[in-house]
């Protein structure tokens, strides 16, 4: 029996933080119900046509849903989510702030209504405040959170090549509702939680904002390099390839003085011997460590990492990392069936000792709206007129 065996979700849901955290409640065996506008869907899934002709953000985020077409905006479309309602675990919502409140689904109502029922409702600022109602898209809240101060080089300020803010809200919303439901399991009580990404991103500016307001200086933009540790980045070898490391603490700088840089002296230089001085110095030491990268091709450099117990990394392409050799010798890739036919599928990362997370089908838009309506008391021809009303 798979963990989530037994919970409904409901979710309301659009774009990348609400389908994700939804996804990974799928994964370990929740009913997940996707309710899409009618004919066209979440608007994710026409992003792009990449994958066979299919979105990659759709395809990424929404297998083992169940896809039902509704427009909340008619009373039939009310009726038939709170009869959905009536037997839900979990309700999800990532519309714009105050939109479930007009439809009549605010969230102290559906609790009162639903004692048991945990609701999830994310939004890019939060529920109260001046920012309430200001559109929030990932790069907007990257910008809003500082992350994209620090990200870049020191004339560009960019934003993470993957959507940070998203996937952060979509973590914290899906390790909420786990919380929420092992809640109810002592107290058998519903709860009402929320999410925003500016708060989500903002727990991951943790160090940038401690070391800004305490040690008064902003942390720099340093492209791929640390900008408190050094050497901490990219380093040129022979070949002209790069090669990243990265120093902790003393007794690695002492390894790679002796073992890598053949320099045992440098351990204990002035200018040096310790972090902050290294970062200090910095320009300085690059000199030292390039004019011996310099001397061998990137793998060499690599292979003598390793031997002195060095942290390193290639810099890879995206599809380097679709083929990491670590990733197939751990058999982390499935199959995951979608109406353009198979598809490749990486395992999430909690790896279970008894436990293979759910790989169901990518959903058509309203592929599963006849069958959930008859699942919950509608005839032929109530789904019939549906359809003829623009209902479904």
């Amino acid at each position: 029996m798979l963990p989530l065996e037994g919970i409904t979700v409901v979710s309301v849901e659009q774009a990348v933080a609400g389908p994700f955290a939804t996804r990974q409640l799928a994964d370990l065996g929740a009913r997940v119900i996707k309710i899409e506008r009618p004919e066209k869907g979440d608007f994710a899934r026409h992003y792009d046509s990449a994958v066979n002709g299919m979105a990659s953000h759709f395809v990424w985020l929404n297998r083992s849903k169940e896809s039902l077409t509704l427009d909340l905006k008619t009373d039939e479309g009310k009726e038939i989510l709170s009869k959905l309602l009536e037997d839900a675990d979990v309700f999800l919502q990532n519309l714009a702030p105050g939109a479930m409140e007009r439809l009549g689904f605010g969230a102290n109502e559906l609790l009162e209504k639903h004692p048991s029922l945990v609701i999830c409702g994310i939004s890019g600022y939060g529920s109260n405040g001046p920012y309430t109602h200001k559109k929030a898209y990932d790069l907007l809240v990257q910008c809003e959170s500082g992350a994209m101060a620090l990200t870049g080089t020191e004339e560009t300020p960019s934003k993470s090549g993957v959507a940070i803010a998203d996937i952060a809200t979509g973590m914290y919303a899906y390790s909420g509702i786990l919380t929420a439901l092992l809640a109810r399991n002592k107290d058998q009580k519903g709860r009402i939680l929320e999410v925003s990404m500016l708060e989500s991103l903002g727990e991951w500016m943790g160090f940038p904002s401690y070391f800004a307001e305490y040690g008064g200086k902003e942390p720099e933009r340093t492209g791929a390099s640390h900008a408190t540790i050094y050497p901490y980045g990219p380093f040129v070898a022979g070949d002209q390839k790069q090669v990243y490391i990265s120093i902790q603490n003393e007794r690695e700088w002492k390894n790679f003085c002796e073992k890598v840089l053949g320099d045992p002296d440098l351990t204990n230089h002035p200018d040096y011997y310790n972090n902050t001085n290294r970062f200090k110095n910095q320009q300085t030491l690059q000199k030292i460590i390039e004019k011996v990268f310099l001397e061998k091709t990137s793998e060499e450099i690599i292979d003598l990492l390793e031997y002195s117990g060095i942290a390193n990394a290639r810099l890879n392409s995206v599809m380097d990392f679709v083929n990491h050799p670590q990733l197939e010798a751990r058999n982390r890739w499935r199959e995951v069936d979608s109406p353009v036919g198979k598809l490749k599928a990486l395992l999430p990362p909690a790896t279970f000792n008894d436990i293979e997370p759910v790989f169901n089908p990518i959903p058509e838009v309203g592929q599963h709206t006849n069958d959930i309506l008859k699942s919950v008391g509608y005839s032929d021809e109530d789904i019939k007129a549906f359809a003829q009303n623009k209902v479904i």
